[in-house]
């Protein structure tokens, strides 16, 4: 009985990564087809000439639009027309706050000279004692700078699971950098601390010390 239940947690081990991936791809790949296969001209759908749905077909769709539509606003034309739609949309008082917020927002974030996200850290979060993990957004802005002498960063604070969070403001000098990679410190987030990443600093010790060690070995 030990070893079948020992069995039966190493199999859970191996398939459920593995049906969980599958399943949250199945389940994006159908949304995304579900909303767009309607809208393919009939003459266009390779479905009507075949006997079998194509999964995924709505995403191809998706991605070569997007291409299309980034080509023709790197034209002249494109950036005629995309000024002139920006000129509307600046013109509507609530809509032009939510566009020039979520535009921003994908201009800092999609940007190779970015900092968003790039820094892992922990601060004394919400009250001195208890630490909070986050991840360092940007600079503080210049009339939140002003109060203070330190340098101020913005610093986003996830829930676990990463559903939402808080942005608080604080000087540099009270974070503390951690070693660890962003992708580590989501799935520290989402895991809510059941998976912890290991130490990067011993495995960087371990790496160097692998070729001293190498020699000794083969003398040995």
């Amino acid at each position: 009985m030990g070893r079948l239940r020992a069995y039966f947690l190493a199999g859970i081990l191996v398939t459920a990564p593995i049906a969980i991936t599958i399943y949250i791809a199945w389940w994006f790949i159908s949304m995304i087809d579900g909303h767009i296969r309607p809208l393919i001209p009939a003459a266009y759908n390779p479905e009507n000439f075949l006997p079998f749905s194509i999964p995924g077909i709505g995403v191809l769709v998706v991605i070569l639009v997007v291409t299309l539509i980034g080509a023709f606003a790197a034209g002249y034309v494109g950036r005629l027309v995309l000024g002139v739609g920006e000129g509307v949309v600046a013109r509507m008082p609530v809509v032009r706050s939510v566009y020039s917020a979520v535009k921003q927002i994908f201009e800092t974030v999609l940007a190779n000279k970015s900092s968003a996200f790039r820094e892992v850290v922990v601060l004394q979060y919400p009250r001195v004692g208890v630490w909070s993990l986050g991840f360092i957004t940007g600079n503080a802005h210049p009339e939140v700078q002003r109060l203070s002498a330190d340098e101020i960063v913005n610093v986003f604070i996830p829930c676990a699971p990463p559903t939402a969070g808080y942005l608080v403001m604080v000087p540099r000098r009270e974070v503390t950098v951690l070693g660890m990679t962003v992708e580590d410190g989501l799935k520290l987030v989402m895991s809510g601390g059941i998976v912890t990443p290991p130490d990067r600093r011993l495995r960087e010790v371990d790496a160097a010390e692998e070729p001293e060690a190498g020699p000794e070995r083969r003398r040995a």
